[in-house]
């Protein structure tokens, strides 16, 4: 990437950073960011009493395979269906390789009427960006909208890297409409 390329990312990274800044929420457990989908933290995806209490069918969790993760298929047996993604919330980790398949997972589910839980750790960047892909992806929002649709209902605070990710993800889609706007 050249160097202008990077300052004008930088700049946008900035404002998108001002967005998530002007989001008062406190931090909690889980929040419904859409009907029917919430955005949590690793504590509520074990716990098997408020998985049940808020009707959860589907978990994502975008710390597969993590410390202090543990989730797969067999823990949730046949009252969810489980999807894991090996994500990093780190400044290298390639979390746009998983968006499609994210929000294939969302989107099928929430056809079914069924109610998903997307999670990492906290629930705050690597689960939040799958969510804002998702919104972007399925639900035609532009970034700067999903962010701003989903910080009125969660304190979310993706890292630069996902940012920057999501930036890519906006131009793409916002190219691929102007070309063909039925997509």
């Amino acid at each position: 990437m050249s160097g202008s390329n990077q300052q004008q990312d930088l700049v946008l990274i900035k404002e998108l950073e001002l967005i998530l800044d002007s989001c008062s929420l406190e931090l909690t457990p889980v929040d419904e960011v859409l009907p029917s989908l919430y955005l949590g933290n690793v504590a509520v995806a074990q716990n098997r009493k408020t998985l049940h209490k808020l009707g959860i069918t589907h978990v994502l969790n975008a710390a597969h395979s993590k410390q202090g993760s543990i989730g797969d298929q067999s823990f949730y047996g046949n009252t969810c269906v489980y999807f894991g993604i090996p994500a990093e919330d780190s400044d290298h980790f390639d979390l746009s390789l998983y968006f499609k398949d994210a929000a294939d997972f969302i989107h099928k589910a929430l056809k079914s009427k069924g109610k998903v839980l997307v999670h990492c750790i906290m629930g705050v960047s690597r689960s939040a960006t799958l969510v804002l892909a998702y919104l972007m992806l399925r639900q035609r929002l532009s970034l700067r909208d999903a962010l701003k649709h989903v910080i009125q209902r969660r304190a979310i605070y993706p890292n630069r890297n996902f940012l920057s990710l999501l930036l890519k993800l906006d131009g793409q889609l916002t190219l691929k409409r102007r070309l063909c706007p039925l997509l």
